[in-house]
């Protein structure tokens, strides 16, 4: 007989079924409907994916497009328009309409975001069915698109309706410079405990506060003034009543003239 004729190979019997099966290779679970594949690794392999991926595009998004700062917020400034951030920007449209601001303000704060937000928390338990592919689901597919473009259409009216450029004024940081020529700042400058420890634009220094930024009265400056406060000392100033008080209006009004 020929060397290798009439031969049949039988496998090798120390070698078990499971061994010739591929390592790390997840079953395919596409072709049948109803059934779900491993939580781990597979599904959660692909959920970790799926968020880096995001997370990379918004790392890089807050790098290329840092947040905008604006100036020290002022509560008495009643013409200041707020804006909120992109992804509140449709709730904040749909507080403009009729039916969910004013008397329906209600409506257009809790009974409609909480419907749509309920619904979505309770999805795995309303929509129960097995089939995957999106156009297997009609009801389900059909709602999330419509939730889809009511976001986007309500976040886009709100970006074409906003004033931007009024925003922009209205938030710009400016570089605000004292009044030198006020009698306050005379006074001040003549006092060197003062603009030796709080400088001379009033704008602190390593042993100083920021004046400008204080929110005292003028009472209060005089307080603290003439008796101290922390680690500054009392009875600093050299001057008379009248010129504490000049000094303690111009501090107060933020380095500028009482009277301007």
């Amino acid at each position: 007989m020929k060397k290798g004729k009439g031969l049949k190979f039988v496998g090798d019997s120390r070698l078990t079924t499971k061994e010739h099966r591929m390592a790390n290779v997840p079953k395919d679970y596409s072709e049948y409907p109803g059934k779900t594949e491993a939580f781990y690794p597979n599904f959660l392999l692909k959920e970790w994916m799926v968020g880096a991926v995001f997370l990379t595009g918004y790392l890089l998004l807050t790098v290329a497009h840092p947040a905008p700062l604006e100036r020290m917020a002022d509560p008495t400034d009643s013409g200041y328009i707020p804006l909120p951030d992109w992804y509140f920007l449709f709730l904040y449209q749909l507080l403009k309409y009729p039916f969910a601001s004013g008397d329906y303000n209600v409506i257009g704060t809790v009974v409609m975001p909480g419907l749509a937000f309920g619904a979505l928390l309770l999805a795995p338990w309303l929509d129960t069915g097995k089939e995957r592919r999106p156009l297997r689901r009609p009801i389900a597919s059909g709602l999330m698109l419509l939730a889809f473009v009511l976001i986007a259409y309500l976040t886009w009216e709100s970006v074409d309706q906003h004033d931007w450029e009024a925003a922009a004024k209205q938030g710009e940081i400016v570089e605000q410079e004292i009044d030198t020529e006020a009698q306050g700042y005379e006074i001040y400058s003549n006092q060197q405990s003062c603009i030796g420890c709080h400088g001379n634009q009033l704008e602190g220094g390593a042993s100083g506060p920021n004046l400008i930024e204080s929110e005292k009265t003028v009472d209060e400056i005089k307080e603290v003034i003439i008796n101290g406060q922390g680690d500054m000392p009392g009875g600093m100033f050299e001057g008379t009543d009248e010129e504490l008080q000049i000094l303690a209006e111009y501090i107060a009004n933020d380095g500028f003239d009482p009277e301007d």
